[in-house]
C-alpha cells in the first residue's frame, strides 16, 4: 500500500480552452539531444514530455490542450538540473537558460507572470545565500550576545523575504503567483499573542493559528499540487497543528474532503493521500480515520480510480476494522491450548488480557516473546493479568494441510514453549479443520479480526474485554496497564 499514491498521479490534466501549450526553452550549452518539461507533485518530480533540441539548441514543447496550472521545470538532457517556469493562463512563451549559473541567467519572453516570478526568485536565491551566512555565524559564535545580534539579522531577512512575498500578492491580484503566496503564507499572530505570559495566551494563540491557517487557500485549486510546498503545508497542519486524536483527525479531513468535492481531481487526491497515510497510521486508533475513509467514500461507491489489487487491499483492511476499533468489544476466540483444549478468551476472568498473535519462526518474535515473559512474571502476574497467545502461524496454514504438516508445526511450538518457560500463558492455536470450518461458516479468521499484519501484534483488553490499546510494543503496552492500575488506585 506504500504504492497507492502513485493512482493519484492520474489525475487527468484539465482542459482550460483549445489553445494548446507551446514553449521554446534553450539550456546552455546543449545543442543535441532532448529536454524534458516536468511538474512538481508533492515531494515527487513528474516528467510529462520531452522535445528535441535542434541546431539552434532550442527545444519546442507543444501540446493541444492547457496544462493544468502550477510550478513547472525544464530539465537537462541528463535529469540532473533543471530550472523552474509558472505555467499560467499563458502557455505560450520562450524561456533561455545556463547551466553555468541557472538562477540569474534564466530569460523569459511573452509571459508577464514568469518575468514576476524569475525576479522574486533571484531576490529569495540572494537571501539564501545571506542565510547561509548568517546560519554559519551563528554556529560560531561565541557569546550569547553575538547570538541574538546574528539570529535578529536571520528573522530580519526572513521577513524582507516574507514581506516581498506580500507585496507580490498586493501588486498582482488574482494571478496564480498571488494563489501560489497566498498558499505559503503563514498565520499572523496579534501581537498580544506573540509572547504569551500564560497558558490562556497560549491556548488563545493556537486556536488564532489553527483557524487562520488556510486563510487564502482554495481545496479546489488544482493548481496547487503541482507545487512543492502544497503537500508540505497539508502535512504539517495533520501532524504538528491538529490535535492527533483519531475523533479530532476525523473531523479535519473531513471537512477538507467536503470542501474538495467541486474539483474531482482534488478530491481524488485528497481521498487517495489520506487513505495512504491512516491505512497504517503513526498513532495508535488513528486507523479509526482510515475506517471513516472506507465507509463514507468507499463502500458507498465513490472511488473507481484503484486497481482491482489495490480495492482488494483497502477493502481487507476496512472489513479488518470494522469491529477492531478502541472502546469495542473484542471479538472472541475459541482455540485449542496446547493439550487441546479448548480456551476461550471471554472465558478469562481478570482485569486486562494481553492477547500476543506471534510465530515462533518470526525472528523479531524470538527476540520479543521472552522479553514479555520477563514483563509478564516479574509485574503482570502479580496483578492477574492474564496473557492470551495466539499462534499465527497455524492461522495461515491452508485448510487442506496434512495433520502431519499440522503435527510438525505444533512440535516446534510447543518446543519453543518449553525452552522458553513460558509458563502461564494461555498458549492457543487452530487446526486446519477448524480454519476451514469457520470458512465454511462464513466466520471470519482470527488474523481479520484483528487485524493481524505482522507479528508480534499485542492488544490490552480490559475486564470486559473491550480494546484499551492495539497495535504497541509490550513496554508500552506495560506503561499503560501501570498508568490504569494508578488511576484505579487513586
Amino acid at each position: 500500500m506504500k504504492k497507492i499514491l502513485a493512482a493519484v498521479l492520474l489525475i487527468s490534466v484539465s482542459v482550460y480552452s483549445q489553445e494548446g501549450y507551446r514553449i521554446a526553452a534553450t539550456f546552455k550549452p546543449y545543442t543535441h539531444g532532448f529536454l524534458y518539461l516536468g511538474h512538481h507533485f508533492g515531494n515527487k518530480k513528474l516528467v510529462i514530455d520531452s522535445a528535441r533540441i535542434n541546431e539552434k539548441g532550442q527545444a519546442v514543447f507543444t501540446g493541444k490542450e492547457k496544462l493544468t496550472g502550477g510550478i513547472y521545470f525544464i530539465v537537462n538532457p541528463e535529469k540532473n538540473r533543471f530550472y523552474e517556469v509558472l505555467m499560467d493562463d499563458k502557455q505560450q512563451f520562450t524561456v533561455n537558460a545556463d547551466s553555468a549559473d541557472i538562477v540569474n541567467s534564466v530569460t523569459i519572453v511573452g509571459s508577464k507572470e514568469n518575468e514576476i516570478f524569475l525576479r522574486y526568485q533571484q531576490i529569495s536565491a540572494q537571501k539564501y545565500q545571506q542565510l547561509q551566512k548568517l546560519t554559519n555565524q551563528l554556529a560560531s559564535a561565541k557569546t550569547k550576545e553575538d547570538s541574538v545580534i546574528i539570529k535578529a539579522k536571520i528573522e530580519q531577512v526572513n521577513k524582507s523575504n516574507h514581506d516581498l512575498r506580500i507585496r507580490v500578492i498586493k501588486e498582482n491580484p488574482n494571478t496564480l503567483i498571488a494563489t501560489l503566496f497566498n498558499a505559503l503564507k503563514e498565520p499572523e499572530l496579534p501581537q498580544k499573542w506573540k509572547n504569551p505570559q500564560n497558558s490562556r495566551d497560549s491556548q488563545d494563540a493556537y486556536f488564532y493559528y489553527k483557524k487562520h491557517y488556510w486563510d487564502d487557500v482554495s481545496f479546489t485549486d488544482e493548481r496547487l499540487l503541482r507545487t512543492p510546498f502544497f503537500e508540505n503545508k497539508l502535512n504539517k497542519y495533520l501532524q504538528e497543528v491538529i490535535n492527533p486524536h483519531p475523533d479530532s483527525v476525523k473531523n479535519e479531513i473531513d471537512w477538507i474532503i467536503l470542501y474538495s468535492r467541486a474539483n474531482k481531481n482534488m478530491f481524488k487526491y485528497f481521498v487517495t493521500k489520506f487513505t495512504n497515510d491512516y491505512f497504517y497510521p503513526r498513532y495508535m486508533g488513528q486507523d479509526a480515520v482510515f475506517l471513516l475513509l472506507f465507509q463514507k467514500y468507499y463502500l458507498t461507491g465513490q472511488v473507481d480510480w484503484f486497481s482491482d489489487q489495490q480495492m482488494k487491499d483497502i477493502n481487507n483492511r476496512g472489513y479488518s476494522l470494522m469491529a477492531n476499533q478502541l472502546g469495542d468489544k473484542a471479538a472472541d476466540l475459541t482455540l485449542l491450548d496446547t493439550s487441546d483444549k479448548i480456551q476461550s478468551l471471554y472465558t478469562i476472568d481478570a482485569p486486562f488480557t494481553v492477547v500476543v498473535f506471534w510465530d515462533p519462526d518470526c525472528g523479531h518474535c524470538r527476540e520479543e516473546i521472552p522479553k514479555i515473559d520477563s514483563v509478564f512474571q516479574t509485574k503482570w502476574k502479580k496483578r492477574n493479568i492474564a496473557l492470551y497467545a495466539v499462534l499465527v502461524d497455524s492461522l495461515r496454514i491452508d485448510n487442506k494441510t496434512s495433520w502431519d504438516k499440522m503435527s510438525v508445526l505444533k512440535n516446534n511450538w510447543i518446543k519453543f514453549i518449553t525452552d522458553h518457560r513460558l509458563n502461564g500463558w494461555i498458549h492457543v492455536y487452530q487446526t486446519p479443520q477448524m480454519k476451514e470450518a469457520d470458512y465454511e461458516a462464513k466466520i471470519p479468521s482470527p488474523r481479520q479480526l484483528y487485524d493481524v499484519y505482522q507479528t508480534p501484534t499485542l492488544y490490552l483488553l480490559d475486564k470486559d474485554k473491550r480494546i484499551v490499546a492495539k497495535q504497541l510494543d509490550f513496554l508500552q503496552i506495560d506503561e499503560l496497564i501501570q498508568h490504569k492500575f494508578k488511576n484505579l488506585s487513586n
